[in-house]
């Protein structure tokens, strides 16, 4: 049994992790790169690829894997922070007697109760309030919510139900009153898409993964027309080194075609990119513990307005883009999003009240039959190329977990490795949840002093790392980063000493989610997260440079 497959006692000292060994330290991962002979080489640190690793290793097997950027830097972080089977998907499986989007959604639906359970500190279930306005409309939704309850089967989420116009509005006040004939309410998987994403990469790394992030493919290594690993480049220090290893999965999302191109400069795209904005207002515009599904936008898609870490995330839009390493929410995606939200609110919505704004790019398979990227299946698919590059494409955040299977497979029989035995992430807490109890903040605030609001943040975010964080605001830097917001001065520093945080951006889009949520307190924060981080990592002033021009270069509107 790999150490940590069950949670055991809430303790506060059994929550206090204090191993170096689960450091992911940069140097140290870089070092043991350079060494090289590896299985495999999986090249792309989002959710995907931090998911194979993860796999990979729990089968015995020798994993490196690199990320060009930061990890969860890219289509990772940028979701809409569901964990979720799709209910757009469900209509159209029933209306297209599409067998193939049937299957995804409740294969979705399994994968959503299975990282539930291993990420009980990122993840929870959350009801989800679709207004009605039409007579007809009411039948349609509940037998089809109904049916996604089915669809998932045997877990712990509460059934979908009815509910008045009364009690529609109990709930969610902003509504608008007029013809609103009721509501269901469903229920869906929500989540914190880059701290889990970290999470499997660092339960990935106490295994024994070599990880590093800044680390981009320069160039693939042949022999005898096979690929036998790749030149990379150290994208902070300027080095350059090579990496051996048996296969290279290419997992870099939308990216994918690139390295594809690499192995194969005449190859046919495999993918397509659609981007999907998002903003962010105050927690005034939601309610506090249920989110709710716009069920049809004027161009025929669906919105989701969602309580998030304290604020109101709504989104998504879903159009074709080109790819880029930082998408952002244009004008007209951030109007299209407060039209939809004006014909339903009852209250004025406008862009004065957009704290935060963001886009990210899905990777969808192409399809020649297909009009419109909304129309382009989220399944995925491996592909082996002749030279034995094997890419993983396609899919979405809730089905990592089956993506990392598959693509596992395939390489075990593509490059004849020689694994100890079947996945097991099926049963692998991801890092902070194996000892995440409910009464951690309790024990946090009792022992700390600190306050049950951000005690209740530190463990949601860290689980049962949590007092660690703590260990160093109370020994190094006490303060806050910036009023208004939970985050401490100390997770500036546990981020680069356990998380391998290499720039500000680093602290405060993925570590911290501060640049999703409020971009005026990024503003404010950066300065303080700079000086952090610059004396704990030793920067010239050259550095400095380099991490301030990377902020401005974000897509995150940080001037």
């Amino acid at each position: 049994m790999l150490d940590g497959n069950k949670p055991h006692s809430s303790t506060l000292e059994n929550n206090r992790v204090r191993d170096i060994k689960t450091a992911l330290n940069r140097d140290t991962q870089l070092s043991a790169l350079r060494q090289g002979g590896f299985d495999l080489l999986i090249v792309g640190g989002g959710a995907t690829g931090c998911g194979i690793a993860l796999d990979a290793i729990s089968r015995g097997l020798k994993v490196a894997l690199i990320e060009k950027d930061d990890f969860a830097s890219g289509t990772s972080s940028r979701s809409t922070k569901l964990l979720h089977g799709g209910v757009r998907y469900l209509e159209r499986a029933v209306l297209d007697l599409d067998r193939g989007q049937y299957a995804l959604v409740k294969e979705a639906l399994q994968e959503r109760e299975i990282l539930l359970r291993l990420a009980p500190h990122l993840a929870r279930y959350l009801p989800l309030l679709t207004p009605l306005y039409h007579r007809a409309e009411v039948p349609y939704y509940y037998a089809g919510l109904k049916m996604y309850d089915w669809l998932a089967g045997d877990d712990d989420a509460p059934p979908s139900r009815y509910v008045s116009a009364k009690e529609a509005l109990e709930h969610c006040p902003m509504l608008q009153p007029n013809h609103l004939r009721g509501g269901v309410v469903y229920y869906d998987g929500q989540f914190d898409d880059a701290r889990m994403n970290l999470s499997i990469l660092l339960r990935a790394t106490e295994l024994g993964t070599v990880a590093a992030n800044y680390v981009g493919v320069t160039s693939l290594e042949m022999q005898n027309g096979r690929i036998t690993g790749a030149q990379v480049q150290d994208t902070l220090a300027g080095s350059r080194f090579s990496i051996s290893a048996k296969i290279v999965i290419n997992a870099t999302g939308p990216h994918a075609d690139s390295l594809r191109q690499m192995a194969d400069p005449k190859i046919a795209h495999l993918l397509k990119a659609s981007s999907g904005a998002h903003i962010v207002l105050d927690r005034r515009f939601s309610a506090p513990e249920m989110g709710l599904l716009i069920p049809k936008t004027e161009d025929g898609r669906v919105l989701f307005l969602l309580p998030w870490l304290g604020h109101t995330l709504v989104g998504t839009t879903d159009n074709p883009s080109k790819v880029v390493s930082n998408p952002e929410a244009s004008q007209e995606d951030i109007a299209y999003i407060l039209r939809q939200l004006q014909k339903y609110f009852s209250i004025q919505v406008s862009s004065q009240d957009v704290l935060a704004k963001w886009s990210g790019l899905r990777p969808l398979v192409q399809s020649a039959a297909a009009v419109s990227t909304a129309k382009l299946s989220r399944e995925h698919v491996v592909e082996v190329l002749p030279s034995g590059l094997l890419t993983i494409a396609g899919g979405k955040w809730t089905t990592y977990r089956r993506m990392s299977i598959d693509a596992m497979d395939e390489a075990i029989q593509a490059a004849n490795l020689k694994p100890t035995g079947p996945s097991r992430t099926h049963e692998i807490f991801l890092a902070g949840g194996a000892a995440y109890s409910l009464q951690l903040p309790d024990e946090l605030h009792a022992t700390y002093g600190r306050d049950l609001y951000t005690c209740r943040y530190l463990a949601r975010a860290y689980g049962d790392r949590a007092a660690r964080v703590l260990d160093i605001a109370d020994k190094e830097v006490k303060g806050v980063l910036v009023e208004g917001h939970p985050y401490l001065e100390a997770e500036v520093l546990y981020a680069a000493r356990f998380e391998a945080a290499c720039r500000s951006m680093d602290v405060v889009a993925r570590r911290l989610r501060l640049s999703f949520l409020d971009s005026r307190a990024t503003n404010k924060a950066l300065p303080r997260v700079q000086a952090l981080l610059g004396k704990e990592l030793g920067w010239n002033a050259d550095e400095k440079q380099a991490d301030s021009a990377q902020s401005r270069a974000s897509g995150f509107a940080i001037t």
